[in-house]
């Protein structure tokens, strides 16, 4: 049994769908972070930085970032075939795109959110709010570019990265997106349109 600490509209999402494409067991406990859940010390002695989501692995063991969880599960669960085999040019690709949505795109829409935290200027927030947008777009226009055909970023083959993609997406400017990423935009729906994932999608993005 998995036990996923997330929040709507978090991060979160993107873990809680993975565990239902695989059909692993797993106990969702809300850490709701508009109520500062997230900042209370039976949290905080679960992920130090404060942050969700965490995974607490059927070991005991808690694990957290978001990114390493779908990395994680999917080694866990080869034969839902939501990554291709460990070792592979096509893992390597697989890896290299998450990641890339990790380190910068999640990043980049907390500097948008969360500005104030990105600068000891009181008048500073704007800024960064401006130079994040339009990082994040260039981000969105790089991937747009990378990915194939579709449906998935990897033509047929639904992977972990796909559903990453899709919990990010719904952050964006949609109408942003649509007009100038429209692949991922398509991408992005055709993930949330999935039995496993719609539901958890009415709840992130409701």
């Amino acid at each position: 049994m998995y036990t996923l600490y997330g929040s709507p509209g978090s991060g979160s999402a993107s873990v809680e769908a993975a565990l239902a494409e695989i059909g692993a067991p797993f106990e969702n406990i809300a850490v709701i972070t508009k109520n500062g859940d997230h900042l209370e010390p039976a949290f905080s002695a679960i992920n130090p930085r404060q942050q969700v989501p965490a995974l607490k692995l059927p070991d005991g063991t808690v694990m957290t970032e978001g990114a390493a969880m779908m990395l994680h599960l999917a080694d866990a669960f080869p034969k839902a075939r939501l990554a291709p085999p460990p070792g592979s040019s096509a893992r390597a690709q697989h890896d290299r795109w998450l990641i890339f949505m990790a380190v910068n795109v999640y990043e980049g829409e907390l500097r948008k959110n969360y500005a104030d935290r990105y600068t000891s200027d009181p008048n500073g927030e704007k800024g960064v709010q401006l130079a994040a947008d339009a990082y994040v777009k260039r981000q969105y226009e790089i991937l747009e570019s990378a990915m194939g055909n579709g449906p998935y970023f990897f033509g047929d083959q639904y992977t972990m990265l796909d559903i990453y993609i899709w919990m990010l997406v719904f952050w964006m400017d949609w109408s942003w997106l649509s007009q100038h990423c429209p692949k991922i935009a398509a991408l992005a729906l055709a993930v949330s349109q999935r039995p496993a994932v719609n539901s958890i999608h009415a709840v992130h993005n409701g």
